[in-house]
């Protein structure tokens, strides 16, 4: 079962909507383990997922399938969200924000009492199992305004709001999945929590746990603590020079700054 650690009772609500066929709505920051609990979720209730990253081209046919040629015949090709439906999975539509409208409206009919998908082009109805769920996530603070989901669309699931571990839980992760020491890995969480504050005045998007990891990394391979946080924390959130500096400011007075890469942990 994969490593996921909860930050609230999210794990007791996606288990009881899978048990009430309630499709879910993951909503919270990049990062803040959306993905890993549908994992967790995945073996914990003995299902697989199959896992779909939204994107502006993303058709509904990319979703359901399509007629293709093979061996000289047309025949009709299930897409993802089509196997998932006939195979009791557990359907995951990572950051459904960036799918177009259009697409998203195949989804209508599994997500009310129907629970059915509508193959038109294949003149075929899939019904889902009652093993099937289907699950979606985004991240509401950071949506382009010309990116958002209808109420309407909003309003067919069981939303399930998630948040950053607290600071001693976020850090024993980074310590169990880099092998760096707990002092370490707390001052890489007390570096991101001071950033993800500035973040109200800055606008971008907080660094997350993945990323905190990936620094911890360098660090157990020998970098120093400024330069693992230059290079996975700080240089993706912003290319604003001013911006970066303050942000360099930020992480130097959370760090430990010496210049003694150690050892690999």
């Amino acid at each position: 079962m994969s490593v996921y650690f909860a930050t609230g009772n999210e794990v007791q609500l996606f288990e009881r909507a899978y048990h009430r066929r309630l499709p879910v709505m993951l909503t919270g920051p990049t990062g803040c383990g959306k993905t890993r609990l549908v994992e967790h979720m995945g073996s914990l209730l003995r299902r697989p997922v199959v896992t779909i990253s939204c994107h502006d081209d993303l058709t509904s046919s990319d979703l359901v399938g399509r007629f293709m040629v093979t061996g000289g015949d047309v025949v009709w090709t299930d897409g993802p969200l089509t196997r998932a439906v006939k195979n009791g999975a557990i359907c995951y539509l990572d950051e459904v924000v960036e799918a177009r409208h259009d697409s998203l409206a195949i989804l209508h009919s599994l997500t009310d009492h129907r629970r059915a998908l509508y193959l038109d082009r294949a003149a075929e109805v899939v019904r889902a199992p009652e093993t099937f769920m289907l699950v979606c996530s985004y991240n509401p603070a950071y949506r382009s305004s010309l990116k958002e989901l209808k109420p309407s669309f909003r309003q067919r699931f069981v939303t399930i709001p998630m948040r950053y571990l607290a600071p001693d839980r976020e850090a024993g992760v980074i310590v169990a999945e880099a092998g760096v020491d707990p002092d370490t890995a707390a001052r890489l969480v007390r570096c991101a929590t001071a950033i993800r504050t500035a973040d109200e005045a800055f606008h971008f998007e907080p660094p997350s746990t993945r990323v905190l990891v990936s620094a911890a990394q360098l660090i157990a391979a020998g970098a120093t603590e400024l330069d693992a946080a230059d290079a996975c924390v700080l240089a993706p959130l912003s290319t604003d020079g001013a911006i970066t500096d303050g942000l360099r400011e930020i992480a130097a007075a959370c760090l430990d700054t010496a210049e003694t890469p150690g050892s690999p942990h």
